[in-house]
């Protein structure tokens, strides 16, 4: 049987991450979650260390120091999922704007479609985005527009958090040359996994924006993203060398 691992970045996430650990622990798939938790002040930690109690086996936790950005979370998640031997990856958010439910779907277009990396997409089919502000959605929508421009990358959701990886793509890549580490940590992760010559495949989701809890966006972020974005086509990308399955 497939192990899975869900990589969870959390940054005063209290309200949400004791109903998400449930839920995802209730899904016919099996599934471990790994939390990335960056010494949140409202205690989000602390209520990770009591559910693992209750699943000591299955939720794994590790606490930094601070706030080291997004994308460094998921890379040192994605090196601890590697050296423990698990064969398919999930980066997911934790505010419940990505339905738990879609984990399956995500894991069955690897397993079982072939894909090497499956992204849960906003975009695939129309805009599937609820309680967003429109600002914020032009904003996202056409970020994607903008990276298909200049990269010529086929993906119409470039910026989405909810993915599921073969072991494959990421021991593949080489994940110290990813730079970016905030809104364009997701872009620069999917150009990398394309770039190296990796099947990916968007599955449609409804995104809903958060209803407990405080976003963590800023205009910081959407700014590393634009100018990371032009360095992309400059990139070298080591090639899947293996085949495909």
């Amino acid at each position: 049987m497939d192990r899975n691992i869900i990589i969870i970045p959390t940054y005063n996430e209290k309200e949400n991450i004791g109903l998400l650990i449930e839920k995802v622990f209730s899904l016919s798939i099996p599934f471990e979650i790994l939390i990335i938790d960056d010494n949140s002040p409202d205690g989000t930690a602390n209520i990770v260390q009591s559910f693992r109690k209750k699943y000591p086996d299955t939720l794994h936790l590790i606490e930094r120091g601070g706030k080291q950005g997004l994308g460094t979370a998921y890379l040192t998640g994605f090196k601890w999922a590697l050296e423990n031997g698990y064969d398919y990856i999930f980066e997911m958010d934790a505010d419940f704007s990505h339905n738990p439910d879609d984990l399956e779907r995500l894991y069955k277009a690897c397993s079982e479609k072939g894909a090497d990396m499956a992204i849960g997409s906003r975009y695939k089919d129309g805009v599937t985005v609820i309680n967003w502000p429109i600002g914020r959605l032009i904003m996202s929508y056409y970020a994607s527009v903008y990276v298909h421009i200049i990269t010529g990358m086929p993906v119409k959701d470039a910026t989405a958090g909810f993915v599921c990886y073969s072991s494959r793509v990421l021991s593949t890549m080489e994940l110290g040359r990813i730079r970016m580490k905030g809104y364009g940590f997701q872009i620069e992760m999917k150009y990398t996994a394309w770039k190296s010559g990796f099947r990916l495949c968007e599955v449609p989701i409804i995104f809903m924006d958060r209803t407990r809890g405080t976003s963590k966006m800023n205009s910081g972020i959407f700014g590393e993203a634009f100018w990371g974005v032009l360095r992309l086509p400059f990139k070298k990308v080591k090639k899947y060398s293996g085949k495909h399955q």
